[in-house]
């Protein structure tokens, strides 16, 4: 497992799957290689002065040390937005939530890449081309 670098990197992620939970917030995108997981971390001045800030990105890079290995998929990117919450969840707790988002965000993720001919499933349904789609076949 990597650590993401480039700001480009942190933007792509955040254009994937949200899983929020009370500490953090997970991001999740599938890249088009399959390399090693990478995982980036960032905190906001919304949370606290620098020590706050530091504490909680350091509860999440253990969390990510101690429950990533086997969870994460190659050849994705993973972002977590640390939250004020952070500080005072326990740290057992945070284990529970990481492990929710993991399965919320690829959940979201497989739901995307089911296709129905040519378009996603997530298109034609926010469209409302799947219900038209639906009553046509039945006709």
């Amino acid at each position: 497992m990597e650590r993401l670098r480039q700001r480009a990197d942190y933007l792509a992620a955040a254009t994937g799957a949200k899983a929020p939970v009370k500490g953090f917030v997970l991001q999740a995108r599938r890249r088009e290689d399959e390399g090693p997981a990478r995982v980036g971390f960032t905190v906001s001045k919304k949370v606290g002065n620098a020590v706050a800030r530091n504490r909680v990105r350091r509860r999440l890079k253990e969390l990510v040390r101690l429950t990533a290995a086997g969870r994460v998929l190659a050849g994705h990117d993973y972002v977590m937005v640390g939250r004020q919450a952070a500080l005072t969840v326990p740290f057992g707790r945070m284990i529970e939530d990481f492990a929710t988002a993991l399965g919320r965000v690829h959940a979201a993720r497989k739901g995307r890449d089911v296709k129905v001919g040519d378009a996603k499933v997530g298109d034609l349904a926010a469209s409302g081309a799947a219900a038209a789609a639906t009553t046509t076949a039945k006709a």
